[in-house]
């Protein structure tokens, strides 16, 4: 039934012990989330597949678990499967399935949902600490809602511990929470070669290099730069900014393509209504991916074009690509 895809058992891997902390924190409904988007998200795929005899693929069950890991822990289950049914189907189906869609699935629901459902969303953050106890009854109306994010403490003149945003021992969306965890994922990530170093280091650093700044800089509404602990930043830097099919090809279209996330993120946070921004700034991203891909190589193609020709210039003999070396035979064979 699925398609064997071993980058994304990767990613699944990693997001085990990120699940296993939030089920931890907020009790069997993260359970009943995760089950819920798995269970639509692989329907969804499977009756679009049927009709053209084709297999599902494993990359749905990595991005049903990222869109259940990013909804607030007491998120009402209809707005979960409302959201994963359109993730799959119209970010990622309608464009021909896996491979062939622009932009990432899992945030393509997410900001579906957050957009359409913003009120019921933002009441659903639980306290952290029950250690299962927290989200009330496991299909009723949680007993607590309306818990204190880090960013909305911070919004509001508070201070957040940095210990809590390390080991995740604070509020928040289900999977966003353990800094520690999200980094050792990271690193698994790229050891295995299935993230993008370069997309991750470009994100954070022009992310941290923007907060430091605006926060020096006085701007009043600029959140401090320890934020980028907290939210959905580092959770979406390593998860979905560093997506192989939405994100750019080239190894240098990367360092672009991680510095325009990490900047719009930013930007967003600062001088938006929105609260956080890092999903916005992924989708920004994926729409100028291809066009960064174009840019990098057209540059490529410019600097080598410019050696060649003061190489030439200067009676030498430039080293030629395999693709110039053909080039040249061909024109031989024609001239001979």
């Amino acid at each position: 039934m699925f398609q064997k895809q071993v980058i994304m058992r990767r990613v699944l891997y990693s997001l085990a012990p990120i699940w296993a902390l939030s089920v931890w924190l907020y009790g069997p409904r993260v359970v009943l989330l995760t089950v819920v988007s798995l269970t639509l998200g692989v329907l969804t795929e499977y009756l679009y597949e049927k009709r053209r005899n084709g297999k599902v693929s494993e990359a749905v069950l990595v991005t049903a678990t990222l869109f259940a890991l990013s909804l607030p822990p007491a998120a009402p289950l209809w707005i979960a499967a409302v959201g994963i049914v359109f993730a799959v189907f119209t970010a990622k189906m309608i464009y021909g399935g896996f491979g062939r869609n622009i932009y990432n699935p899992a945030i393509a629901g997410r900001l579906f949902v957050y957009i359409s459902f913003a009120t019921v969303l933002g009441k659903s953050f639980l306290p952290h600490g029950n250690f299962g106890l927290g989200a009330g009854t496991l299909l009723g109306r949680p007993e607590v809602l309306s818990a204190a994010t880090p960013l909305a403490v911070w919004r509001s003149g508070g201070s957040v511990p940095l210990l809590g945003l390390l080991t995740g021992l604070r509020d928040g969306s289900v999977g966003e929470s353990s800094v520690i965890l999200i980094a050792a994922a990271a690193v698994y990530l790229i050891w295995t070669k299935t993230a993008s170093w370069r997309i991750i280091v470009s994100e954070v650093a022009a992310g941290g290099i923007l907060a430091l700044a605006l926060h020096f800089a006085g701007v009043k509404a600029a959140l401090p730069p320890a934020s980028l602990l907290a939210g959905s930043f580092l959770f979406v830097a390593v998860f979905m900014g560093t997506d192989p099919v939405s994100a750019p090809k080239k190894p240098a279209s990367h360092w672009i393509y991680g510095t325009l996330i990490g900047i719009t993120a930013i930007i967003i946070r600062t001088f938006s209504a929105f609260p956080e921004g890092t999903s916005f700034a992924v989708f920004v991203g994926n729409t100028f991916a291809s066009m960064i891909d174009d840019f990098v190589v057209g540059r490529q193609n410019a600097k080598k074009a410019r050696i060649e020709a003061a190489a030439s210039a200067a009676g030498g003999t430039a080293p030629a690509s395999p693709g110039s070396a053909a080039a040249a035979g061909t024109g031989k064979e024609a001239a001979e």
